[in-house]
């Protein structure tokens, strides 16, 4: 007799199966870039408190929070999950509205967001280090 009970899947099997595809790698990416962004509006919104306290504040907070490396790597961070956040999201609600729905659209989209993201992320980059 045939069980239709669901079945525990380790979490090697899992992430075997689901970094081959494009749009599982591009859905995964987005809700970690999600909750990435949700824990670093804390962080960021002290930063901005502190630096429209006065104009000292916000010299200090642009030399010692943007000028440092632990700083930097933070708002780095924060704006490259914004940027993913944004494109995978906007991904979504192209698909939403029904264009891209088939299998080979879903992968062609995830592919497209994923390289525009990787692109825009590269260029948020030159730019701080610029």
């Amino acid at each position: 007799m045939k069980s239709n009970r669901p079945v525990n899947l380790s979490l090697s099997t899992v992430l075997a199966v689901n970094l081959k595809s494009p749009v599982a790698i591009a859905s995964i990416l987005h809700r970690i870039s999600g909750v990435l962004i949700f824990l670093l509006i804390p962080v960021l919104l002290y930063v901005l408190q502190e630096s429209l306290a006065s104009e000292q504040a916000f010299a200090a907070v642009k030399t010692d929070v943007l000028g440092g490396l632990i700083g930097g790597f933070l708002v780095f961070v924060a704006l490259a999950g914004f940027i993913f956040h944004i494109i995978v999201g906007g991904k979504h609600l192209v698909q939403d509205f029904g264009i891209g729905e088939s299998l080979q659209g879903g992968r062609l989209f995830a592919w497209l967001a994923l390289a525009a993201a990787a692109f825009f992320i590269v260029v948020a980059l030159a730019w701080m280090v610029l």
